[in-house]
């Protein structure tokens, strides 16, 4: 049997830190100890601490500001994901404040393979639509959005800066039937861009695909940080909800 492998200094240093994050000792938003002082206090090099530091904003936990230190990361935001809450509530329910900015909006004809989904014509054209949604200053959502133009025939006049593409379509019919389909992805350079994300972030996105009673509505995908926002859902199966008390 072989012995455990000693844990890495760096690994130390990491563990030293979620610890204290665990017990309260730096609480969310509040500056954890310098570099300097890490280094006195765990005994360790610089380029280890400089490490330790490095991976945990990478996976989210800390915050680094250029010439002020590092930050306890708060607890990314979670949306719904059974259900097709509004963004912009539920940024507001946290007390947060919402600002869309309008990439795209227009007309355009679709992919071969999407105008298939929406059952229409090769070379048709779909109303589409690029959003992307800010919380508290920070970008949080790229949302790409094709709309059926028979469920949404006025949707290019609306002003998605004041009300959000969901709580418009909302406004016209509730889904039949919805579908979510999530996935890690690699952004490219221009939602790196967008997201403000470094070249090795990764991100969550969501197919969202809606029908109404005369078929497919609505094909959407949105995509959020990962270190920034979360999905998840908490609820009772029918099993049990249902079960005679």
């Amino acid at each position: 049997m072989h012995a455990p492998r000693p844990e890495k200094l760096y690994e130390q240093v990491k563990t030293y830190l979620r610890a204290g994050i665990a017990a309260g000792t730096w609480k969310a938003s509040e500056k954890i100890p310098s570099e300097f002082e890490l280094m006195e206090r765990l005994g360790a090099s610089r380029m280890t601490v400089h490490r330790a530091l490095r991976e945990l904003s990478a996976e989210g936990v800390l915050l680094r500001v250029q010439g002020a230190g590092s930050f306890v990361q708060p607890p990314a935001p979670r949306s719904p994901l059974l259900e097709i809450h509004d963004i912009a509530e539920d940024i507001t329910k946290r007390s947060h404040t919402h600002k869309a900015e309008v990439l795209v909006l227009e007309s355009r004809p679709a992919s071969a393979e999407i105008v298939a989904e929406f059952q229409m014509r090769p070379r048709s054209k779909l109303f589409y639509s690029e959003i992307l949604h800010f919380e508290n200053g920070a970008p949080v959502q790229f949302e790409a959005r094709y709309i059926s133009p028979a469920f949404a025939p006025d949707y290019l006049a609306q002003d998605f800066t004041a009300i959000t593409p969901n709580r418009y379509l909302q406004s016209i019919a509730p889904p039949h039937e919805v579908e979510h389909i999530i996935h890690a992805v690699a952004p490219d350079a221009r939602l790196q861009t967008l997201l403000e994300l470094g070249p090795h972030d990764a991100c969550l996105q969501l197919l969202r695909r809606t029908w109404a009673a005369t078929g497919l509505a609505t094909r959407s995908l949105l995509i959020h940080p990962g270190s920034r926002y979360s999905l998840g859902s908490r609820y009772k199966p029918a099993s049990f909800s249902t079960r005679p008390g």
